[in-house]
């Protein structure tokens, strides 16, 4: 994909697709988001801390996952919020991406 100003908007290809995938799934953590956008954990991760320290998302532990979302006391979390909407809808192949991930994770012990 080359790099075009909607697909950059929050600095990079990966930030933006972060931004709309966090949207998209309202919460996740890092390994559902680099399942999702077919890239590294650790890109994921780093690109995350970034957004955070920005303000754009928040996060909390919940048992020994980082959840993260759009952080709701930004700013300007309404217009964030429409013009992530207006992403996702000019992305058709991110949301059957997402629409495939896990919702939460497997029960230790449970077989595929």
């Amino acid at each position: 994909m080359g790099r075009t100003e909607q697909n950059t908007v929050f600095g990079s290809e990966l930030r933006t697709a972060i931004l709309v995938a966090v949207y998209a799934l309202e919460e996740t953590h890092a390994s559902e988001l680099a399942r999702g956008l077919e890239r590294s954990v650790s890109r994921i991760q780093t690109s995350l801390e970034g957004l955070e320290e920005a303000g754009l998302i928040s996060s909390a532990m919940v048992g020994r996952t980082r959840r993260v979302r759009l952080n709701p006391r930004f700013f300007a979390s309404t217009p964030l919020r429409e013009l992530l909407s207006r992403l996702l809808e000019a992305d058709t192949s991110l949301l059957p991406r997402l629409a495939k991930l896990r919702k939460r994770p497997r029960r230790k012990g449970k077989g595929l």
